[in-house]
């Protein structure tokens, strides 16, 4: 596995459109799920994201971090609300969320934030 955030991006991405050629239905269903909860509500969907990457931080997903740190920079936030979401799953997930968010999430900060700019 490649540690170049817009590489894993883009490799995510790619497995998502694969999977939809033999299981349309179940991609389908997934996408709508998330459709359904990242649209703006009691929440904006800035703030679904913060909330996606201290998730993705505890729980150590590579491909989650990479992508919602993306779509975080999408909806609006900056470097410090992103890397302050990832301090509270911190809090929880000691250190190995710590050495997720200085690798892998600040790599993916300086990868996708100058999209956004």
């Amino acid at each position: 596995m490649s540690n170049n955030p817009r590489e894993m991006l883009n490799s995510f991405m790619q497995g998502l459109e694969n999977l939809g050629s033999t299981n349309k239905e179940n991609l389908d269903a997934f996408m709508g799920l998330l459709g359904t909860t990242y649209a703006p509500k009691n929440l904006d969907t800035k703030t679904k994201e913060l909330i996606s990457i201290g998730v993705a931080a505890y729980n150590r997903c590579e491909y989650c971090i990479v992508f919602h740190t993306y779509k975080a920079l999408e909806a609006g936030a900056s470097r410090e609300e992103i890397m302050e979401a990832a301090m509270v799953a911190v809090a929880f997930g000691g250190g190995p969320s710590m050495a997720y968010s200085v690798t892998l999430l600040k790599d993916s900060i300086d990868e996708f934030e100058k999209d956004f700019k």
